[in-house]
C-alpha cells in the first residue's frame, strides 16, 4: 500500500522508523537486530537509507597515500528487498541525487519497480565531505525536485531513452524532506518553504521532517507550510540522543539546535549510558506531546540502535 493511503486511512498516530544498510563487510544480521525488537509496535512502514560514495585515502604498497572513491554503505536495494520479503512490511527506499547520474537513478527505480516497491523518499543527499558545496554528478540532478520530476515522468511511461516504445508506466508514490530549522543551504526559512512547495507541486505526496528536539519548531514549521498552501501530511522525524558526543555532533552534522534544557542535562552526563537514558526520556516526552497533537505518524531515526527506540514506543504506542 502507498504511504499516502496508509496515512489517509489511519485512525491514530502511526509508528514508522528508518534503518541504515550495514557498513561494507557487514551482514543482514545487523538489520535484523534493529528491526525485530520494534516489530511488536506494528510499524506501518520502514525507511531504508541510501548513501553516496565519498572520497577516502589509503596507503599503497609503495607507502604513498592515494585518493579513491568509496561507498561505506552499499546495498540499499538489496536491504530493502530482503526486509520487505522477510517481514512482509511496506518499505520506503531513499532515492538520492548525490553521487548518481540520471541513468543510474533510472536503473535503481526499475529495480524497485520490479520488486513492487511503490514508495520512495526523494532527497538531494549530502555533499562530499571534501567539497565545500554540493556538486551534482555529470548528468545527475542538483535538486530533489528534479529527481522527483524524473520519477513522475516514469509514472507516465516517459523514460530517459525517448526511443523506447510502449514503455510501461511505473506507479511510485513519493515523500520528500522538510526542515523545521531550515535546510543548511537555504538563505532563510521563507526560501526553504518556497522550495518545499515546489517539490509538493511536482508530485510529492507527503513530507518527513529532519530531526528536531523542540516540538515548537515542528508546530511552527507546519503552520508556515499551511500558510504557503502546502496541504500534504507533514510527518515529524525524531531521534533519541544515544551518546555523550551527540550533544555537539548532531547540531553540527544536521544544522539543528538542541533546547537549552536538553543540552544542559546531556552535558551533566558522565557516561554514554546516562546520555542514552536522558535522550530516551526526552524523546518520550516529545513523542507524547506529538501524539496528543494527532500528528500523522512519528518517524524515528534509529541509527541502528533499537533498544532506546523500543523504550519510547512502549510508552507511546
Amino acid at each position: 500500500m502507498k504511504v499516502a493511503d496508509i496515512l489517509r486511512n489511519a485512525k491514530n498516530t502511526l509508528f514508522t522508523f528508518e534503518i541504515l544498510p550495514p557498513l561494507k563487510g557487514g551482514n543482514f544480521g545487523e538489520i535484523q537486530r534493529t528491526i525485530e525488537p520494534l516489530l511488536e509496535f506494528s510499524p506501518s512502514y520502514i525507511n531504508v537509507t541510501c548513501h553516496r560514495a565519498d572520497i577516502a585515502y589509503r596507503t599503497n604498497n609503495k607507502g604513498e597515500t592515494e585518493r579513491y572513491t568509496a561507498k561505506k554503505r552499499p546495498g540499499s536495494v538489496g536491504v530493502a528487498a530482503a526486509v520487505k520479503f522477510k517481514y512482509n512490511i511496506e518499505i520506503v527506499p531513499h532515492v538520492i541525487c548525490a553521487g548518481f547520474t540520471r541513468d543510474e537513478t533510472e536503473d535503481a527505480l526499475i529495480d524497485y519497480n520490479y520488486l513492487e516497491m511503490r514508495n520512495l523518499l526523494v532527497l538531494r543527499g549530502d555533499k562530499m565531505k571534501s567539497d565545500p558545496v554540493f556538486i551534482a554528478e555529470k548528468d545527475g540532478h542538483a535538486h530533489a525536485v528534479d529527481l522527483l520530476k524524473q520519477i513522475q515522468n516514469m509514472n507516465k511511461g516517459i523514460y530517459l531513452n525517448s526511443e523506447i516504445e510502449n514503455a510501461e508506466p511505473t506507479d511510485f508514490s513519493c515523500g520528500v524532506a522538510g526542515y523545521p530549522e531550515k535546510h543548511a543551504d537555504a538563505k532563510n526559512m521563507e526560501q526553504d518553504i518556497i522550495y518545499l512547495k515546489e517539490k509538493v507541486d511536482a508530485g510529492a505526496d507527503y513530507i518527513v521532517t529532519q530531526m528536531f528536539f523542540d516540538n515548537s519548531k515542528y508546530f511552527e514549521f507546519v503552520k508556515r507550510c499551511r500558510q504557503a498552501g502546502i496541504t500534504v501530511p507533514i510527518i515529524p522525524g525524531v531521534k533519541p540522543v544515544a551518546t555523550m558526543n551527540q550533544v555537539d555532533v548532531l547540531p553540527k552534522l544536521f544544522s539543528l539546535s538542541l533546547p537549552n534544557e536538553l543540552e544542559s542535562e546531556l552535558r551533566k552526563c558522565k557516561t554514554n549510558e546516562e546520555a542514552k537514558n536522558t535522550g530516551t526520556e526526552w524523546l518520550t516526552a516529545q513523542a507524547q506531546e506529538l501524539k496528543k497533537a494527532n500528528v500523522p505518524a512519528i518517524h524515528i531515526y534509529t541509527f541502528g540502535i533499537p533498544d532506546n527506540v523500543a523504550k519510547v514506543c512502549k510508552a507511546i504506542f
